[in-house]
């Protein structure tokens, strides 16, 4: 019965429907640890896409979503162009990159700092000592930036990658890389000497979306900060003497007031709610104290403010 209810659908009337459906495209780094940090925010949002493959697009069956999978550096052109709606990259790219686009929210992972190193056995009196020396960098932008505020004359060798081996060849004075844990400077008998920013993941948006669009993308905010929000929170169950609820309640920083229900023990009862982890840590000490019992912590899949 569907091939013949299909045929009888006038065909400019199909294609007219596929060309009204409009889709976010999305631009992600096509692998490594953002990249699957992309998709895994993607996926906690509710977005289905599908699994395997070398591919360099996907669209998603439940959400009008469409994943294009770039180079990150790449992706700061595509996103100002309008060949991509959204990305998501490291501030870092953005900040090298300058291209004209708006960065909507920093996503709380690929967590990083641009940090310039020496070599270990050197000594570092301060930034002024590495005027009219040689430091490598694939951030030639941002490096050269930092150096004009702080008046300091350097020559920028701009390279690719392998970054941390330009001190040991005779290139460079000096590094300008992201650092993560610092391991990788270690090894390659380096040490930080400074600081220049701090990166994280973020999405980024052309300037000029469409109505339709802005509403998307403002769908797509609402479920990445009901994500965010669950991260930081904890849904939170105690048990407690009906005598000391006042007084946990108050040390309770939670959303609002509690819910109180009573237990089967006479005298008793359960209080549930929802508190920053940070904040129930500091807490729990005086929750006991205050007599608190069976204390559960829970985490929070999705949380709607």
């Amino acid at each position: 019965m569907l091939p013949k209810l299909q045929q009888l659908l006038p065909s400019d009337l199909l294609r007219h429907n596929e060309k009204t459906m409009s889709k976010l495209k999305i631009a992600v780094q096509k692998s490594g640890r953002l990249s699957e940090k992309s998709l895994d925010l993607l996926k906690k949002c509710g977005i289905k896409l599908p699994n395997g493959g070398r591919v360099l697009k996907a669209s998603s069956p439940n959400f009008p979503l469409e994943v294009l999978f770039l180079r990150d550096d790449d992706i700061p052109q595509y996103v100002e162009q309008g060949i991509a709606d959204l990305g998501i990259l490291g501030q870092n790219e953005v900040w090298e990159k300058g291209k004209d686009v708006n960065e909507l929210k920093p996503l709380g992972f690929a967590g990083c700092r641009l940090s310039i190193a020496i070599p270990r056995e050197k000594e570092y009196t301060g930034i002024t000592s590495f005027e009219g020396k040689r430091i490598a960098t694939s951030y030639p932008n941002i490096l050269s930036d930092y150096f004009q505020k702080e008046n300091v004359n350097v020559v920028i060798e701009e390279i690719g990658g392998s970054v941390e081996i330009a001190p040991s060849i005779g290139l460079a004075d000096g590094v300008m890389d992201i650092v993560s844990t610092g391991s990788t400077l270690i090894m390659n008998g380096l040490k930080e000497v400074e600081t220049i920013a701090k990166s994280e993941a973020v999405l980024i948006s052309n300037k000029t979306l469409s109505p339709e669009k802005t509403s998307l993308v403002d769908q797509l905010l609402f479920r990445i900060n009901a994500v965010q929000q669950s991260k930081e929170n904890k849904y939170i169950l105690l048990n407690a003497p009906n005598t000391q609820l006042e007084t946990i309640t108050e040390i309770l920083p939670g959303m609002k007031s509690p819910t109180v229900l009573p237990l089967a023990q006479e005298g008793w009862s359960s209080l549930h709610s929802v508190i920053r982890e940070d904040d129930f840590w500091n807490s729990i000490d005086q929750l006991k104290n205050a007599g608190a019992e069976g204390i559960l912590v829970v985490p929070i899949e999705k949380m709607i403010l």
